[in-house]
């Protein structure tokens, strides 16, 4: 989605200007992708704009700043009432937020520890990752050549921009030969994650997905609808997957701030299941965009209500 660069971004500390949030071209996170960031997503609610599950983005935020020594100098509730103050800011009732955390300006080398840690949140209007049909119709997705780092190589568990790298290349792959989105496996040839998602498959009734071992980023939805799945009665088996159980799946769907729950239609052109969205990943899609929507009473605390 292009950007309207119209309003304001939270740049260590202060509202700025869109056009004044700028970092020198020597910056270390230019040169050595110094970055961990975050997807999150303020819903227009029946009870008004509300973000989702942000403390615990927050929270993930600073713990990838951990993993990289890097110390971001926010605490999560001073992160939070930033991302508020923003939206309100850029008068959004519905928006993609991406905070960031870089190495900015100080010396260049592969040693980071010199350089400032500057701090980041914007907001912006955004629509479905995959395309408005996706959450109905699905999406059809191939095998990736490129798979997921080993975790003696890169942290995995960090959510940083160089890992994207990685997952850059899957997807430019996927898209050159006809796919929506890439599937990537781990470092042992088991089912991994998207590009930029997690996976899950149902099976005989089960819901399936790969272990956090398995070269995967928790994510927070992810950890949502295996909550979800779990009051809803289901069997949820977190579990390190073979590729063949995805062309034998009943149904397979993605989850992530972007993709939200977007099912999958097809992996390397066989169809899964019926070769459309299921019943299991329906009623998940229902009992999710329930609770987005303030349809039904917020039990978890999962809403972060901009206003009041």
């Amino acid at each position: 989605m292009a950007f309207d660069e119209s309003g304001k971004i939270w740049f260590n500390g202060k509202l700025v200007d869109w056009k004044d949030a700028n970092i020198h071209v020597l910056s270390h996170v230019v040169h050595y992708g110094s970055s961990v960031f975050e997807g999150i997503r303020c819903y227009n609610t029946k009870k008004g704009p509300a973000v989702f599950r942000l403390q615990d983005h927050m929270q993930r935020l600073l713990n990838s700043g951990k993993i990289y020594r890097m110390d971001i100098p926010y605490t999560v509730d001073e992160l939070c009432q930033a991302t508020l103050d923003t939206i309100k800011a850029n008068k959004l009732r519905e928006c993609y937020i991406r905070p960031i955390a870089f190495r900015g300006y100080a010396e260049l080398g592969v040693y980071p520890l010199n350089c400032p840690v500057e701090t980041v949140i914007a907001a912006w209007g955004w629509g479905q990752y995959l395309g408005e049909e996706a959450i109905e119709n699905g999406v059809d997705l191939g095998v990736s050549t490129w798979r997921r780092m080993a975790p003696d190589t890169m942290p995995n568990m960090a959510k940083a921009g160089s890992n994207y790298m990685n997952s850059q290349l899957a997807k430019m792959e996927s898209v050159m030969n006809g796919y929506d989105e890439a599937i990537m496996l781990d470092y042992q040839g088991m089912v991994g994650e998207g590009s930029g998602e997690n996976i899950f498959l149902v099976k005989d009734e089960v819901l399936y997905t790969p272990p956090i071992s398995s070269s995967l980023l928790g994510g927070i939805t992810r950890d949502s609808i295996i909550e979800l799945a779990g009051d809803m009665g289901l069997e949820v088996r977190e579990e390190a997957l073979p590729r063949e159980m995805l062309y034998i799946a009943d149904e397979v769907f993605l989850t992530g701030t972007a993709a939200e729950l977007t099912p999958i239609r097809s992996i390397d052109k066989i169809p899964v299941g019926e070769g459309r969205r299921g019943e299991i990943t329906k009623k998940l899609q229902e009992t999710f965009f329930k609770v987005l929507n303030c349809e039904v009473d917020d039990e978890k605390g999962w809403l972060s209500f901009v206003e009041g």
